[in-house]
């Protein structure tokens, strides 16, 4: 069982060492988080098998980080909650839960339901589309549409783009984007500077004031993902086709 990998997060530091403790004992490796900010960070990172969720959690809503989760690369989930009416149930699974356990609950069955989640994980398969509102980014094509239309990338900006976003709106280093992003060990972090710079010209209304690819100040960048579910005006939409149109008749232009 070494290879499965289990992310608790859990508020509660006393049940959450418990649940981590019995886990490490059938050889599991484990992973803890005890906020939504840390549990995005340690998912990211060590993309585990199952997720062992707390509904209630001191920074935000675990129904809605359970719809989130189960956007990335879906991976098992058992929900806990003190929450136990039939509709906080339906209302877990709905957003994505493989089970749910209501506390309080016996170590015995938390064990058993993790053990009958593992058996039924198969080899995992990658998500061939992943649906962020205006962006869909098609993992098969390497295609990008972004607010209706398709968006010519290098195969470099499409890797760096994906990273963001998957990232959930959670800030990324250079090093980092560098690990995640680039096929080869690269030791320059302003390589991300350039083609992120390149990537805003793509996407960005006004790349000189880019709201979509953020600069973090000492961090890196964040995708901001709350922009997605924005609408932009007709004017904002005509505005970057007609932007676009002219950056490619000029490349032709000067091609010829």
């Amino acid at each position: 069982m070494g290879s499965v990998c289990i992310e608790i997060i859990e508020g509660n530091p006393h049940l959450r060492s418990l649940l981590g403790w019995h886990l490490q004992q059938l050889e599991y490796r484990v992973h803890q988080a005890a906020s939504i900010y840390q549990a995005r960070e340690v998912f990211l990172s060590h993309q585990p098998t199952l997720v062992v969720l707390d509904a209630d959690l001191p920074d935000g809503d675990g129904i809605e980080f359970c719809r989130w989760l189960h956007r990335q690369q879906q991976p098992l989930i058992l929900m806990l909650s003190a929450r136990n009416t039939e509709g906080d149930i339906v209302a877990g699974l709905k957003a994505g839960a493989d089970d749910y356990l209501s506390k309080p609950f016996g170590m015995q069955e938390f064990l058993a339901r993790v053990e009958a989640l593992i058996r039924r994980k198969r080899t995992p398969t990658a998500p061939a589309y992943l649906d962020y509102g205006t962006l869909q980014i098609d993992l098969v094509q390497r295609r990008v549409r972004f607010q209706g239309e398709f968006i010519d990338l290098t195969p470099q900006e499409f890797s760096l783009l994906y990273v963001l976003a998957q990232a959930g709106g959670v800030p990324l280093s250079r090093s980092e984007l560098l690990r995640r992003a680039w096929p080869d060990a690269i030791d320059n972090p302003r390589t991300i500077d350039t083609h992120v710079l390149s990537l805003r010209k793509k996407v960005e209304l006004d790349p000189r004031q880019p709201n979509l690819i953020q600069t973090i100040r000492n961090v890196g960048y964040r995708f901001n993902m709350e922009i997605l579910n924005t609408n932009i005006s007709q004017s904002q939409t005509t505005k970057l086709a007609r932007e676009r149109f002219n950056n490619q008749r000029s490349t032709l232009s000067s091609s010829v």
